[in-house]
């Protein structure tokens, strides 16, 4: 099968997914506890809130109207580009527009995160894979162990404590000082619009209120990646091309770089693909940790007061990235290795 067609495939398997996922959300909505339009009134500070009130307001939102057409009404205004407006988190903002100012700050953390975990990761994993059942070994073995086992919130909470309240070095919450204004929007990711603007002092700010809460987020991900780069490694210099290779000569840091570490990063590359998207889904502690309003905590917030069309449009976007993701990584590794045909 050729690449084109692969792609093609895939896009086409992407559909079902889209809407399984939307369908299931959407009824999982109205069945979960609390009401969008008791959160609209409340947001609205309405004096003397009345069954007749609440009536009137569930007609303008149409959640009067029998489930089966909600449904049906959902799907034709997603796919239209009507998103809907947020009726509590940010009242009367269009869900586009509210997604579009948090995802940065969220897709700005992963990116972050998973350049730091990839790079520490397969580094120490072939460091530990090459010094096999020595003291280094070891050491990073128990650290990769403790990072996966570890509690993001918890760790979280000691690096706002220890570096935060302590040490003072770091911000503990935030992404930027208070006194500090936005830069002019350009590209919506605050780095790049506080470079593109001239307003370095905002990209040095903001680097350093991300240090923590990057950390955070990449020391699972760190984790895994070193002990798949290890075993990994360990599998591949076993091969009888690296003996191969050892007999001839050939210096054991070129057979490391040339031979083993190519055909070891194949499934390093896979899980580095999904923790990116599973990164985008699961900033959610770290935001409310450290209180940066990205599209984790927006989605919690989605969810506390019950904001529908909130809690579609984000859990949307999320798996448009989740799938987009996945079928780059698959890409990317069959070129990597030519023995994988599509």
């Amino acid at each position: 099968m050729s690449l084109i067609r692969f792609i093609l495939k895939r896009l086409l398997s992407i559909i079902p997914v889209i809407f399984g996922v939307l369908t299931l959300t959407f009824i999982l909505s109205r069945v979960m506890p609390g009401d969008p339009v008791i959160a609209l009134l409340q947001a609205r500070n309405t004096p003397n809130i009345n069954p007749i009130l609440i009536a009137q307001q569930r007609h303008e939102l149409g959640l009067d109207q029998p489930i089966i057409i909600q449904y049906f009404r959902y799907f034709s205004d997603l796919f239209k580009g009507n998103w809907g407006l947020s009726v509590s988190i940010s009242r009367g903002t269009p869900v586009w527009d509210l997604i579009i100012r948090r995802l940065p700050r969220t897709v700005d953390l992963s990116i972050f995160a998973i350049l730091l975990a990839s790079y520490l990761g397969i580094r120490i994993g072939v460091i530990s894979a090459t010094h096999r059942n020595k003291a280094r070994d070891t050491l990073f073995r128990g650290v990769a162990l403790i990072g996966v086992s570890l509690p993001v919130f918890f760790l979280g909470m000691l690096l706002q404590y220890t570096f935060g309240y302590i040490l003072n070095i770091f911000p503990m919450v935030g992404y930027k000082q208070i006194q500090y204004p936005d830069p002019p929007f350009i590209t919506g990711f605050f780095l790049i619009d506080s470079l593109m603007g001239g307003y370095h002092y905002l990209a040095v700010d903001y680097i350093w209120h991300l240090t923590l809460p990057v950390f955070c987020l990449s020391f699972n991900t760190l984790a895994s990646i070193l002990r798949l780069t290890r075993s990994s490694m360990l599998e591949v210099l076993e091969q009888d091309y690296v003996r191969t290779a050892r007999a001839k000569g050939c210096k054991e840091k070129d057979i490391i770089r040339t031979h083993a570490l190519k055909n070891a990063l194949i499934s390093t590359i896979t899980i580095i693909g999904l923790n990116f998207a599973y990164l985008l889904s699961g900033a959610v502690l770290v935001e409310t940790t450290f209180g940066i309003y990205g599209i984790g905590l927006t989605l919690v917030d989605a969810i506390r007061y019950a904001d529908y069309w909130v809690l579609n449009g984000i859990v949307f976007v999320i798996t448009i990235i989740f799938v987009l993701t996945t079928l780059i990584t698959d890409i990317f590794c069959g070129i990597l290795d030519p023995r994988i045909r599509f």
